[in-house]
């Protein structure tokens, strides 16, 4: 049977499907030559990383297996020890395996941050989308990230954007449609704190925080969508509650991690000629309907 760290390795890697590269650039000075190489080196770093989820995915597949083979004869009282010792062996070597994936991916998001980073000019005009909406938005210039407060994107424990929301959301595909932004792809990440989702929430289709924070960011990418951004630009994950950037034990550290963030990736998207009108399939509990606004917000 998988060990608990085993378990949860395989649960991570699965789930960071969209998983990211962009670049940092502290000056505005590089040469072409350099910013193209940086960018080569980059984009491989990128197919890596792609390779390394595939991997992760078959051998959480197989993991599966292997444990219900285990639970079934487990359960049913099997005197097949043969077969249970077989299993078991093939068990440990297939955590081993996942280590070796887990480290390898590790390797390959220590790399992120290394290329090229957004044109001047285009992390000119995030600074001041941010600057003009402080309480909804904020903008990190070194990583090309654009980030979404939750609690004043949705209702508490709901996936719908609020009036506001969506219209700083209109505004902000406009930059993403604009000369300086158009072609990049964006990952849209749902970020939540680790209180457990009240049965109103889950009545409405958000079973868990994994749940809440995958059709929050499907709403964004979904409204940007809808704004004609090319939905071959767009990914959209959800990561639960394990990526938190401050403390949950506080109340304002919480507040911080329920966040969708608009990751910026410094790579351009491959014409492949066809037309893609929706290609994130929308989740039954998610709805881009505007939600009236609520004063009491938790989650």
């Amino acid at each position: 049977m998988l060990s608990v760290s085993a378990r949860k390795a395989v649960s991570n890697l699965s789930l960071a499907a969209g998983l990211t590269l962009f670049a940092v650039l502290s000056t505005g000075c590089v040469t072409t030559e350099k910013y193209n190489a940086l960018r080569i080196e980059r984009d491989g770093h990128y197919e890596s990383l792609q390779r390394a989820q595939s991997d992760t995915s078959a051998a959480r597949a197989q993991a599966a297996s292997f444990k219900q083979q285990l639970d079934s004869l487990i359960a049913g009282g099997s005197n097949s020890s043969a077969l249970v010792a077989n299993l078991s062996a093939q068990n440990g070597e297939l955590n081993a395996k996942l280590a070796e994936l887990n480290n390898r991916y590790n390797d390959l998001m220590s790399k992120v941050g290394e290329g090229p980073a957004l044109p001047v000019a285009l992390t000119n005009e995030l600074t001041r989308f941010a600057d003009e909406n402080p309480d909804l938005v904020s903008f990190d210039a070194d990583r090309g990230i654009v980030k979404f407060k939750s609690d004043v994107t949705f209702n508490s424990g709901d996936a719908q954007l609020l009036p506001a929301a969506a219209t700083v959301i209109n505004k902000f595909a406009v930059i993403l449609g604009s000369p300086n932004a158009k072609g990049y792809e964006l990952l849209v990440a749902g970020h939540a704190d680790n209180q457990a989702v009240s049965a109103p929430t889950r009545a409405r289709g958000h079973l868990d925080n994994w749940y809440l924070s995958s059709h929050r960011a499907i709403t964004v990418a979904q409204a940007l969508i809808k704004q004609n951004i090319d939905g071959r630009r767009i990914g959209a994950v959800g990561y639960g509650d394990q990526r938190p950037v401050a403390s949950n034990e506080t109340r304002d550290g919480k507040a911080s991690n329920r966040r969708v963030e608009v990751i910026i990736l410094p790579t351009t998207v491959v014409n492949t000629g066809t037309s893609l009108a929706n290609p994130i399939a929308p989740m039954p509990a998610v709805k881009i309907e505007q939600a009236p606004a609520r004063p009491e917000l938790n989650k």
